[in-house]
């Protein structure tokens, strides 16, 4: 097997200091460096990893990209591709990014698409209107942050392209288990690997388990869950979602013209009712 067809997977699953960068950086920092000796070629942090999932956007905000330079400078010293998650400034408003960074360098940016009103996080944060991804080896992968895991559709065309989806999240223990259920369906019915990063601890009596995972495109939970701060390695193979696809070609009978045209008449019937 091509070594471009196998690729190692760190999940850094931390315990955020809360609204604390310096603090913050030190763990990261660690954590990099631990991977390092692990032999990881990507790594992937927590949703607003420096900062916890704040509201206070005048706090966590950045227009001068401090945490994007951070994260390139620990790429190009340690050899690694990296994912993160920042507050990016945005007239008003902020936006809650996740990055991912290799060789000093910014592959891609995506903005969250879905922010979580029932936590009034659309009342601080600007939607996303893209779906985007990079390619790391032979690999392509997409990428969501958190909330947007609810949603099926956009994880349905990002698989159309990609054989990989990350998400990073700040998931609270309180309904952990639709964290674990929704990951395990977007693999299976998107056939992909699921990527997720989570963070552990304690925030404003918000408690979050971790459950950090990586599934097959079976649904198989590839990693061990903890529940504590922890650096999550494990291996992934192109070979596997290639063969698997090709021995159950489930997407191949997807109607996506269908589904839009009953998307629209579902539309007109509801403006119909207003």
């Amino acid at each position: 097997m091509m070594s471009e067809d196998r690729l190692k997977i760190g999940l850094g699953q931390l315990d955020m200091v809360w609204e604390d960068k310096e603090e913050n950086r030190k763990k990261v920092r660690k954590m990099v460096q631990e991977a390092s000796y692990q032999g990881v070629e990507l790594l992937v942090f927590p949703e607003m990893t420096l900062t916890g999932f704040s509201m206070e956007v005048e706090k966590t905000w950045e227009e001068d990209g401090e945490t994007v330079e951070f994260f390139k400078d620990l790429s190009q010293e340690f050899q690694m591709c990296i994912g993160f998650g920042y507050v990016k400034k945005s007239e008003n408003k902020g936006r809650n990014q996740f990055c991912v960074v290799k060789d000093g360098e910014v592959l891609t940016e995506y903005t969250k698409i879905h922010p979580f009103s029932y936590g009034k996080e659309s009342l601080y944060f600007e939607a996303g209107n893209e779906i985007t991804g990079f390619t790391l080896k032979n690999f392509h992968m997409g990428m969501f942050i958190c909330y947007d895991l609810r949603f099926p559709e956009v994880f349905q065309l990002s698989a159309r392209k990609n054989q990989v989806i990350l998400l990073i999240a700040d998931w609270p223990k309180a309904r952990v288990e639709h964290f674990r259920t929704l990951l395990k369906a977007r693999a299976i019915e998107n056939q992909c690997f699921m990527v997720a990063v989570n963070r552990v601890g304690i925030e404003k009596e918000v408690y979050y388990e971790g459950s950090s995972a990586i599934y097959s495109p079976k649904g198989e939970l590839l990693t061990k869950e903890v529940d504590e701060e922890s650096l999550i390695v494990t291996e992934i193979n192109l070979v596997d979602i290639l063969e698997y696809r090709k021995s159950f070609p489930q997407r191949e009978d997807k109607r996506t013209e269908l589904y839009c045209k009953l998307y629209r008449d579902a539309d007109a019937v509801n403006e119909s009712f207003s």
